[in-house]
């Protein structure tokens, strides 16, 4: 038996027994192949599910010879591409965010922000899903402070439509007061005239993260990682609908009124905000409205150093609190501090001993 030969080859073997390779191979497959089949796809299905698809081929092979089996690399990428047990290789990950594009972008409202109740700050992010035969895409819009997924949309474009669908969704659901401040990514998704021309419509202000910081977009990135760790990799899918069917079950009957969350003293989003709603039954509106601080423009500098060497300045590790590498467009004084109502809009708290502009 090929699982009993131990560390010696198969040339080694037939060597020391004084056969050819070609009369041992012959003798081999003729002598009950099914079960020998049977045997090594059993194997290579217990180091894949060992290593949960992250193995490719090359490293199934290593490991079944580590196990005493020794099989023909070859062989087993074609065992493995007939079982559909092939990992998953890097040029797979598909981009969703487009951010080269000549689109409006915002200033980063949600760094400034101090939240205190619902309807203040919602984050937005779009994600892919790999079924077994195409890639499909979900777009997400939270409420920062509770972490409730208020909207969502599932879809196999990434035009314009999909992240739509998901706003209107949470609008129709929350009804927000003018005031809310929308908060994504650069991605053409979101800085496209539709998406724009909704949020301004229903009185929200857009603010968008800095390439490649996503820091205020933490919150919607950890439910992406959770709903994929818990549901998506977890389960398997026919088609689309069956995928939408699942998300939705997770989303609506799962994350949102059963799973604890660390970052909400360990409730449930749902009881989260009732909890909150019956402490601040007394206040005015949906509760106290959030804080939001600015700087005056000698306060906020450029954390390079080649810059500061230039001008004589000190290095400084870290990164700023409030940085300026923003592109703000479309915004005045007033867009940024809308007087109504209190309970959605963020007021803006200037730090003691400035003048207000």
């Amino acid at each position: 038996m090929m699982s009993l030969q131990g560390g010696l080859t198969i040339e080694r073997m037939c060597l020391l027994a004084g056969v050819s390779r070609a009369g041992f191979y012959r003798w081999l497959g003729g002598k009950e192949p099914a079960a020998e089949q049977m045997e090594v796809r059993a194997a290579i299905h217990e180091v894949a599910l060992e290593h949960r698809g992250r193995y490719g081929y090359r490293r199934v092979s290593r490991q079944l010879r580590r196990r005493g089996l020794v099989v023909n690399h070859k062989r087993v990428a074609r065992l493995m591409r007939e079982d559909n047990l092939l990992a998953v290789q890097p040029r797979a990950w598909v981009q969703t965010t487009d951010s080269d594009h000549e689109l409006d972008v915002y200033l980063n409202l949600a760094v400034r922000m101090q939240l205190t109740g619902i309807n203040q700050l919602w984050v937005a992010d779009i994600t892919y899903i790999r079924l077994q035969t195409e890639f499909v895409y979900l777009a997400v819009v939270l409420d920062a402070w509770s972490r409730k997924v208020v909207g969502w949309s599932l879809g196999r474009s990434l035009a314009a439509q999909l992240t739509v669908a998901a706003l209107e969704q949470a609008i129709a659901q929350r009804q927000p007061m003018p005031g809310l401040v929308h908060h994504s990514d650069r991605g053409v998704q979101y800085a496209c005239r539709e998406y724009v021309s909704l949020l301004q419509s229903q009185g929200m202000l857009p603010s968008m993260s800095r390439p490649a910081n996503p820091y205020d977009n933490a919150s919607c990135e950890s439910f992406m990682r959770t709903l994929k760790r818990e549901e998506i990799y977890a389960n398997s899918y026919r088609d689309l609908e069956h995928l939408r069917a699942g998300i939705e079950e997770f989303i609506e009957r799962y994350y949102n009124r059963c799973r604890l969350h660390s970052a909400l003293g360990y409730l449930p989003p749902q009881e989260f905000e009732q909890n909150a709603s019956r402490t601040a039954s007394g206040q005015r509106g949906e509760g106290a409205a959030a804080s939001m601080s600015f700087f005056r423009h000698g306060e906020i500098y450029r954390w390079d150093n080649k810059h500061g060497a230039e001008h004589g300045e000190p290095n400084r590790s870290g990164s700023p609190t409030h940085p300026i590498d923003e592109s703000p467009t479309g915004y005045s004084s007033a867009g940024c501090s809308p007087a109504e109502p209190d309970s959605a809009s963020p007021a803006i708290d200037y730090p003691q001993g400035e003048a207000t502009p």
